[in-house]
């Protein structure tokens, strides 16, 4: 039977534990301190509810009243004009494009990498992870000139830089503290933070513990 969502007057968000674009919406939520259920999906499984809401039966899939949205990017822009504090993305029109590019290079050139890590050939990972490894120290300028990436404040960039970096040890690529000291800092100074901690599932907690 499907869910009703014209009478829940708390969001919903269908989320993968181990998602990469799931993980991005769970920081937001967490950074707007935004009331959720969340219900997590088997990527792999069968959710009626899911595909009732979502034609391309894909987490993750946020459900407002009426409104369904389910591509990562459309999300995170719908919930920081909804709920604007603490705001996400800069209102300068040239900054934002210059975020939004941050974000589609992730998206183009290095969250592909982290699925060939994860599903692909012997040697086809091991080319992933040094394209990765390389694409990473390729940004290390950027943390002489921003507290954070491309920003002194916490955007959504780091929103979905997080996730990413989260993951490395378990994808096995090392950033070196003699090179990548300015990376190493920053992930620390995300991962500290109450709102990513609030955002981890337990599977995602268990990427650390493996570590």
């Amino acid at each position: 039977m499907g869910i009703s969502t014209k009478k829940r007057s708390i969001m919903i968000l269908y989320s993968s534990s181990l998602d990469l674009e799931s993980h991005r919406v769970r920081i937001v939520l967490a950074e707007k301190g935004i009331p959720v259920d969340i219900i997590e999906i088997d990527r792999y499984g069968k959710q009626e509810d899911l595909f009732e809401l979502n034609p391309y039966n894909t987490t993750p899939t946020l459900v407002d009243r009426e409104l369904v949205l389910y591509n990562s990017n459309i999300i995170m822009e719908y919930l920081d004009e909804r709920f604007p504090h603490p705001p996400l993305l800069p209102i300068y029109p040239v900054t934002r494009a210059k975020f939004r590019l941050m974000i589609f290079r992730m998206d183009q050139d290095w969250y592909p990498l982290v699925k060939t890590i994860q599903t692909g050939k012997p040697q086809e990972q091991e080319s992933a992870r040094l394209k990765l490894q390389n694409g990473l120290l390729s940004i290390l300028p950027l943390f002489n000139e921003y507290e954070y990436l491309l920003s002194d404040t916490f955007s959504l960039i780091d929103c979905c830089f997080a996730p990413l970096l989260w993951r490395l040890p378990s994808l096995g690529v090392e950033l070196s503290p003699k090179h990548a000291k300015a990376l190493i800092d920053y992930s620390k100074k995300i991962f500290q933070r109450e709102t990513f901690q609030k955002s981890l599932t337990e599977p995602e907690l268990e990427l650390c513990r493996k570590k």
